[in-house]
């Protein structure tokens, strides 16, 4: 593990190996991460500043070993490697360019064959990252969309590619089985009637807060989500918006009631993690929000979890399942 600057002050997440000063390390490595701090069509008044999720998020990062108790007392670090390769470096006010950008980078980091996890920035991020992924593997793909909203519109603000669209856009690529499209904990009255009619039509599954509370084996729940995100597909992305969690749980994220507790999501994604995702975003921290940086500390969280996952499934770690 790297205590180098992957730029300015600014530490690689969790200590990982710094890729950027050494790229033929990426090989060494079982696990990228990346940062892309975009923010494109600003879509709820002056609620912005996700671009400095990356940064942030890293910085936060510095407090964390990979040592989970909870979880069979795993260390994730005894078993995988954790590469930073940076940030896209996006252009601001030019969504086309930077969607581009976005695709070109990810490209990169999917022929490692190695895991991948992105950083967001805003939303739009997952379009261009999935997109890749199908055109340079030919694999078809499920995913499984954890968020309050839809994020399904036909354009925000004008942009096809803002921040409330990448899962219209995402209906629309080949390579995407939308009947292997999970919209996980939807919850809250910033979705509108519409949404919800375009998901049920292009045959995408809904399961709102609501079938993840009134779950009775929530690790059961998740296994079954998992199973409909895998059905026909090759492999399975996993895309986190921080508001899929209650605001109280979420300070630096979108100010959403009635969300997942903290237990639920990690919980969620350490289950279909251990089943297999080719890889993950977790976007939408808006640092300037949040005094506490409490929004960019629990993203170390959720990756670790997630990794903790990756672990299980690869034969190296074991976790209860009780």
């Amino acid at each position: 593990m790297s205590e180098e600057m992957i730029y300015g002050n600014t530490p690689c997440f969790l200590k990982a190996e710094n890729l950027v000063k050494s790229p033929q390390a990426s090989s060494e490595v079982d696990a990228i991460i990346y940062g892309v701090p975009w923010e494109g069509a600003v879509t709820w008044g002056d609620y912005t500043g996700c671009e400095l999720g990356p940064k942030v998020i890293r910085l936060s990062s510095g407090r964390y070993s990979g040592y989970i108790p909870e979880l069979n007392h795993i260390d994730v670090f005894e078993h995988l490697k954790l590469g930073d390769m940076g940030d896209v470096a996006v252009t601001p006010a030019e969504p086309e360019d930077t969607k581009q950008k976005i695709a070109s980078f990810a490209k990169r980091i999917w022929e490692t064959g190695k895991f991948p996890i992105a950083l967001g920035g805003d939303h739009g991020i997952t379009y261009p990252i999935i997109e890749s992924l199908t055109k340079q593997s030919g694999k078809k793909v499920g995913i499984i969309h954890m968020d309050a909203h839809y994020d399904n519109n036909e354009h925000s603000v004008g942009d096809p590619y803002g921040r409330g669209s990448p899962f219209c856009r995402l209906y629309e690529t080949d390579g995407v089985r939308n009947e292997s499209l999970v919209h996980l904990g939807i919850h809250g009255p910033r979705n509108k009637p519409e949404n919800g009619r375009l998901a049920k039509e292009v045959g995408a599954t809904t399961l709102t807060v609501n079938d993840v509370r009134e779950a009775k084996d929530l690790r059961k729940f998740a296994n079954e989500v998992y199973d409909i995100a895998a059905k026909d597909t090759d492999v399975v992305y996993l895309s986190i918006c921080s508001d899929v969690l209650d605001h109280a749980y979420n300070p630096g994220g979108p100010a959403d009631g009635n969300g997942l507790t903290s237990y639920e999501l990690l919980t969620i994604v350490h289950e279909v993690a251990k089943r297999g995702i080719c890889g993950m975003d977790f976007v939408e921290v808006y640092p300037q929000q949040d005094e506490t940086d409490f929004s960019s500390h629990f993203a170390s969280w959720v990756i670790l979890y997630a990794l903790a996952g990756e672990a299980v499934r690869q034969g190296k770690a074991e976790t209860s399942t009780k």
